[in-house]
């Protein structure tokens, strides 16, 4: 595959794309009973893309093989994987049919872009798979059936957030522009902000947003949410409040670790330690405001972690720091997305302990 100019990172190809061109090369070998090594296949981008068939067969009444998905450099859980397409003749369906075989998940919640109980083959690589094969339709009322499969699909599929999605049974056939650029970050967010439109297809007025381990177990432990409502947002914060926002999802449950949510408390919304680190500093400048004496001043700027400066401030009577850290959680969120937010936070410290809360 190509190099991208811009990164230098290698551009891989969607499994909707490996599953397009397994589908062109069987139904080639179906009607020339020839086998196929490479086939070559235009993608929604506009490129085209000449890519390896491997286990190419011809049966009596069908034609099967696969492509190897390539994620590029990509971190892709599906890179490596086998997409077998397997197309036979059918006297009962004119036209093209898809489905999924072993390894393609199945949709069981509202709100994507393929409805409850259909195959995880989602509308583009259906598109173009209908694209490459409708020129070799056979002309004597006989349609063509499509079954895409993926032998390991199942269990990595574990490894994505289908489960969270409500797609059970394997992985999802997707891409739109056919091509894996290398920004995973994209990809995950992308997933992100799919959980919110599954939630609120299925009814939920409010969600809860986790920004790791600490505030899912504490939302499962101590409030007794479901799993499958709990969204886990990892550092993307300001991200999640903007898509909540933006879907008109307007009560929101964050929850999170100090060392995390100060950072939100002093504006920064990607909490990632690459767009700063000024937790240290920032308890500092709360426990100043608080009145805390030079002695503590000093103690506090000597810790490494949020969590090491809690018993300092529990034992100087500094706990209104806490309170003052989740208030300012909710008002920075709400200028943040320009207001409409009912904002609940709760912070917490790694043992799971509330420190403080504020509902807006």
């Amino acid at each position: 595959m190509k190099q991208n100019k811009l990164n230098n990172l290698k551009t891989g190809f969607t499994t909707g794309t490996c599953a397009q061109a397994a589908a062109k090369a069987s139904v080639i070998m179906l009607t020339t009973k020839k086998l196929v090594n490479k086939v070559e296949v235009g993608i929604p981008s506009g490129n085209k893309l000449y890519l390896k068939i491997i286990d190419p067969k011809i049966g009596k009444d069908f034609a099967q093989c696969a492509v190897i998905k390539d994620a590029g450099d990509d971190i892709d859980v599906t890179h490596g994987a086998e997409i077998y397409a397997k197309v036979r003749f059918s006297k009962n369906n004119l036209g093209i049919t898809i489905t999924g075989g072993k390894g393609v998940g199945r949709i069981t919640k509202p709100g994507l872009a393929v409805p409850p109980g259909e195959y995880a083959i989602n509308p583009t690589p259906r598109k173009m798979i209908v694209k490459e094969l409708t020129p070799y339709l056979p002309k004597d009322n006989k349609g063509v059936e499509v079954i895409i499969s993926v032998p390991k699909g199942e269990e990595l599929a574990k490894k994505t957030f289908n489960p969270r999605l409500g797609i059970v049974g394997g992985i999802s056939i997707i891409g739109t522009s056919g091509l894996v650029e290398s920004k995973s970050t994209d990809a995950y967010k992308t997933s992100l902000s799919l959980q919110l439109d599954v939630l609120k297809a299925q009814g939920f007025k409010r969600v809860t947003l986790v920004l790791g381990y600490v505030g899912e177990n504490f939302c499962k432990e101590v409030l007794k949410i479901s799993d499958d409502s709990i969204v886990k947002i990892g550092d993307h914060v300001g991200f999640m409040l903007k898509e909540c926002s933006k879907k008109g999802i307007r009560d929101v449950l964050l929850i999170g670790y100090i060392g995390k949510l100060v950072k939100v408390a002093n504006g920064q919304f990607n909490t990632h330690w690459r767009f700063g680190d000024n937790r240290i500093e920032t308890l500092t400048h709360y426990a100043k405001t608080f009145g805390a004496s030079k002695r503590v001043i000093g103690e506090i700027k000597k810790q490494k972690t949020a969590e090491a400066t809690i018993h300092i401030l529990r034992k100087n009577r500094l706990k209104k720091v806490f309170a003052k850290i989740a208030e300012d959680v909710v008002t920075r969120v709400n200028e943040f997305v320009g207001g409409g937010l009912h904002i609940n936070c709760i912070l917490l410290s790694l043992k799971g302990e509330i420190l403080a809360s504020h509902d807006a």
